[in-house]
């Protein structure tokens, strides 16, 4: 009966042997153990089959496992060996090995220390491949420094991409949108009770880039914003906020005489040259100021932009402070300009004439029409009262071609009344000079010929005229209109431009004409301006004559025509169609 259970006990015994190495061989994990004493370890066939020794023996050599090894991982495999040993612990290792075919494998072995009855101590442990765990996770931590690498590129690109959203590519400082963020956040600072800002627009920007080039004004624009820059601290804002236009906002600054100090310092160092290749450029600038309180305070821009206006009007290259005078004064002016802008649809405008009489014989050889606005409420107005703003507004050329109309209407009406009116000069503006489309305006008018002349003013003829001007005046003789040169002498003309522009008349300027009865300086050069007239078969008119004795110094010296007060007023249609038929008939008498 002992004999049965104990047989039973074997078999079930090698039952569960079998067991464990079929599970063993499914699992890929081999089973060894390592007598310290003897340097001798002992492995099963899955062992075998890991370092592919083609071995079948039990008992293998400790230099089996050590030369399996690989080179970089011996000292450290060693060494977790030891320390297992040392404790007499648990031992835990994973290294490489190299398989005879020359495949790197990753392994990994566990162990716990063991002591047989005779206390010869041995480990008993298992081992497996782990190489395909060991890639997998290279391969996701690869992935994962990608995934982190990628993140903080993009980070970077938002930085960069929130940079230039907020900054001007070409200077490098903040642009109109920063600006106005930064503004309203100092409006906001408790700690902050001053605002001040300096709107700066640089003055003869569009000549540079005409001239040099886009890069030169690329130049000056990255050379101004250093400069400004460089003229306020680190507390303050400088952006620009257009083509030519920057913005400084100086944060608590304590006076009115402290912030004229920094605008003048800007303006002096714009002042100095910026070199461009072997070209020195110059630049100046208009600055307009604003100074508010940060609780409070209107529209500091708004009003910053107001004062530089006006800084513009009176002559550029200058600082102005706004204030609400200024504003006042700016509101009419521009409700003033947008009136002007309908008068000539409305036929507000119209031309009033002054005779022009030949200088012996005191005949009417001419007309000029000088423009009128029959304004609805504030009666008929004078040029004094609109020309400056309609020359700041650019409505300069829609009224010269309002009055021209008109004068070619008066003109047929006298023409249909018997008369025979002399030729009428008209005013024509720098603008409308530059127009390309200004010869077939003009064609469609149909003019007569000789019945018109161009008056330019003499501040608009250079040395060096622009093609589309020389064209028009070309076209414009064409016509059949003569072309004349008005206030000749005051200071801008030229005897270059003078020849190319090839005029039929000059007018000398009345500022030289005033003291010809009692200067006889002023004499000789008014009989130079003739004697150079008639070397280029050019007439003159001396306009501003005041008196009788005007009248006869600028005759005896040359002087083709006469126009002025003392010849006659500036009269309406029907007073100058009055003039000419007493004259028509005082001649034919």
């Amino acid at each position: 009966m002992a004999e049965t259970i104990s047989g039973r006990s074997e078999e079930e015994f090698q039952d569960l042997l079998r067991r464990l190495e079929l599970a063993l061989e499914a699992s890929q994990i081999g089973v060894w153990q390592h007598n310290v004493n003897e340097q001798q370890l002992l492995w099963d066939q899955q062992m075998h089959k890991l370092y592919e020794t083609g071995l079948q023996e039990r008992k293998v050599s400790s230099d089996v496992w050590m030369n399996a090894l690989h080179p970089e991982d011996v000292e450290r495999a060693i060494q977790d060996f030891d320390a297992a040993l040392a404790t007499k612990g648990f031992y835990n290792s994973q290294f490489r090995i190299i398989l005879p075919g020359g495949e790197v494998r990753h392994l990994r072995s566990r162990a716990h220390y063991y002591e047989d009855a005779e206390g010869a101590p041995s480990f008993i442990g298992a081992e497996w491949d782990v190489t395909a765990d060991v890639l997998l996770n290279r391969e996701l931590s690869g992935q994962k420094a990608i995934a982190e690498a990628r993140a903080v590129a993009l980070e970077h690109s938002r930085a960069r991409i929130e940079h230039a959203a907020d900054h001007d590519y070409l200077t490098g400082l903040p642009n109109r949108r920063y600006f106005d963020r930064r503004l309203a956040e100092l409006r906001k600072d408790a700690s902050i009770e001053t605002l001040a800002i300096l709107h700066i627009d640089l003055d003869g920007f569009k000549e540079i880039n005409d001239k040099w080039g886009h890069a030169a004004g690329d130049a000056t624009l990255q050379s101004a914003a250093a400069r400004i820059s460089g003229a306020i601290t680190a507390n303050d804002v400088v952006a620009r906020i257009g083509g030519d236009e920057f913005v400084a906002v100086l944060v608590n600054i304590g006076s009115i005489e402290r912030i004229q100090v920094i605008a003048d310092d800007i303006l002096s160092r714009l002042r100095r040259e910026v070199r461009f290749g072997n070209e020195m450029l110059r630049i100046r600038a208009s600055i307009g100021v604003a100074v508010g309180k940060t609780s409070g305070t209107g529209n500091l821009l708004a009003e910053s932009d107001v004062a530089l206006f006006q800084a513009k009007k009176l002559g550029r290259n200058r600082v102005e402070f706004f204030t609400p005078q200024l504003q006042s004064d700016l509101h009419a002016e521009r409700r003033l300009a947008d009136e002007l802008r309908l008068a000539p649809m409305l036929r507000q405008i119209e031309p009033f004439y002054q005779i022009q009489v030949n200088a012996q014989t005191r005949h009417i050889v001419g007309l000029e029409a000088l423009a009128r606005w029959r304004h609805p409420v504030r009666g008929l107005l004078s040029p004094v009262a609109f020309l400056k703003v309609a020359d700041e507004y650019g409505i300069t050329a829609e009224i010269d071609a309002a009055v021209l109309k008109r004068a070619l209407a008066d003109r047929a009406a006298w023409v249909s009344r018997g008369l025979s009116p002399p030729r009428i000069a008209v005013n024509i503006s720098g603008r409308r000079l530059a127009d390309p489309d200004l010869i077939d305006g003009l064609r469609a008018l149909r003019i007569p010929r000789g019945a018109i002349a161009f008056e330019l003013v003499e501040t608009i003829f250079l040395d060096e005229p622009d093609e589309v001007v020389l064209a028009n005046i070309a076209g414009i003789k064409a016509m059949g209109i003569d072309i004349e040169i008005d206030d000749f002498g005051s200071g801008h003309a030229s005897l270059i431009g003078l020849v190319k522009l090839k005029p039929k008349r000059l007018k000398i300027d009345r500022q030289l004409v005033t003291a010809v009865t009692v200067s006889e300086e002023q004499r000789r050069l008014v009989g130079s301006i003739v004697e150079i007239a008639r070397a280029l078969n050019v007439e003159v008119v001396a306009e501003g004559v005041e008196t009788e004795d005007h009248a006869r110094v600028l005759a005896e010296v040359g002087c083709d025509e006469l126009q002025g007060y003392a010849i006659g007023y500036p009269s309406c249609e029907s007073e100058t169609a009055a003039w000419l038929k007493s004259a028509e008939a005082s001649t034919a008498s």
